[in-house]
Order: C-alpha cells, then structure tokens, then sequence
C-alpha cells in the first residue's frame, strides 16, 4: 500500500495537464499522416485545450464548477473565536496545514518552506494574533520527497520560520503526516489528546473542499472543525488577461483539476 502510494505524485503528473493534451498532440500529428481531416481536428483540439489550460478564467470557473466554495472569515466571525476571560486556556486552536517543504533552499543552506506554506502561517499567524488563540502546524515529509534530512519535517520548518520570521512560536506540532488524509488524521489525534476540542483550520481555497471532508470524517462529533481558508483566486488586473496563457492561469487550473481528482478518488 505505501508502494502505490507512493507513486501518487507521478501519477498525478501524467494524468493533469499538459501531460494528456501532449499525447493527444501526438497522437493527431501521427493520423494527419494517414487521415488529414480527422488529425487536424486532434491536434486543433488539443491546442485550444492547451491554450484554456493556462488561463485564470477557466481556473475560476473550474473551482466554482468542481469544488464547493468556502467563504472566508468574516470580521464577526474572528471575533466570536477569541477564547472568553473567564476561560483558563483555550479549547480552540488555528491548525495550519502544510503545503510542502525545501529540502535545502540555496541561499540559506536551510530546509525551508514552499510558497504555499509560507501562505498559510503568514495567514494563521494574522488569524492568531487577532484571537489570542494558540497555533498548530500538520506537515511531515510528501510522498514527493524524501527524508533527505533526517527528522526535518515539515511541521519542524515552520516552528523555525514562525519563531524567526513571524516572532510567534507555535505550540503543537504534528511531523508525521504525509498527505491530507494523515493530516487529519494525526492532528485530530494530538490536538485532542491536548483537549482541543475546537479547531480553525487554515488552507488555500481551493484545498478547503477536500481538507474539509478529511478533517469531519477524521473528528466525527468529538471537535468542531472551522474553515479559515485563504488564498483565491482573483481575477487578472485586465480581463482580457483572465483568458491569456500565463503561468498563473496554468498554476490555477492545474491545482483545482488535482483537488477534484482527489475528491474523486476519496484522497
């Protein structure tokens, strides 16, 4: 079972874009050899899907197509989670799901976090500052990585950074987890081994659809789960740039294709 999960990177690389509209490229440029009319329209077809692949708009409107909108954190709703005075510690806490770790960035000669990470504690530390609540960080080492650093896990990388960079530590650390499912499932384990019995979790939009689902089916009726999403996807400064290949607009398409494929899949 590790084996083939382990493989659910490449996987994922082969089935999402460009990889499938490549191949149907290749495919189309191979029967205009033999049937003309039918080749072009291939090799048309997979342009055209190339070209929407890599724009924002089609990104938007495949997350409010394929996942299920979590709006954020109102002001009032910030407010209501700081713990009440009467109120000996807190049974709440702001936990952060990882989003991938540098085995070694080159400026610093330090394990680091990815852009997303980074994303999701700046938030989570905001979020902490304004309720007075403690934070949590879930992250291991990725099916795409490898323990290249003995003991360095992800969650281990965010004490550091949030202690250095943010001057804020955080108070539970969960290092084993590997992918959403052992997110919830490890942090619900040690968060209420800890007597939490509320938690706000913290991830990109368009990850909350499916860290949602771990997290209920993982806490059943013992924890209340709050979403605090952060991270959307907003429409380009021109409009007409919503609907040019850019990097982003690839980026955007190929995040909600892979959390719709894990939905699907029950990942």
């Amino acid at each position: 079972m590790a084996a083939l999960e382990s493989l659910k990177p490449l996987l994922t690389a082969l089935v999402l874009p460009p990889v499938p509209l490549l191949v149907l490229m290749l495919v189309g440029a191979r029967v205009v050899a033999v049937r003309r009319r039918p080749g072009t329209v291939l090799v048309l077809v997979a342009v055209s899907l190339m070209w929407l692949s890599a724009c924002q708009g089609v990104g938007r409107w495949l997350q409010g197509q394929l996942l299920a909108a979590t709006p954020p954190l109102a002001s009032a709703e910030i407010a209501a989670l700081r713990p009440g005075r009467q109120q000996l510690a807190p049974t709440a806490a702001i936990l952060v799901l990882g989003g991938g770790r540098i085995a070694r960035a080159p400026e610093s000669g330090m394990a680091d976090l990815k852009p997303h990470s980074i994303e999701r504690l700046r938030y989570a530390v905001r979020l902490g500052r304004e309720t007075g609540l403690p934070l949590a960080f879930s992250g291991g080492i990725g099916w795409a990585q490898t323990a290249d650093e003995p003991g360095l896990s992800e969650a281990e990388i965010a004490q550091r950074v949030a202690e250095r960079d943010f001057l804020r530590p955080i108070k539970w650390l969960e290092t084993d987890s590997r992918d959403t499912r052992e997110n919830a499932r490890l942090a619900v384990k040690k968060l209420s081994d800890a007597h939490i019995r509320h938690i706000v979790l913290v991830t990109h939009a368009w990850h909350m659809p499916r860290a949602l689902r771990a997290f209920r089916q993982a806490a059943g009726d013992s924890m209340r789960i709050t979403a605090a999403p952060m991270g959307y996807f907003v429409p380009a400064e021109h409009a007409l740039l919503d609907w040019l290949p850019s990097s982003e607009g690839f980026e955007q398409v190929r995040l909600v294709l892979r959390e719709a494929l894990g939905m699907q899949m029950g990942a």
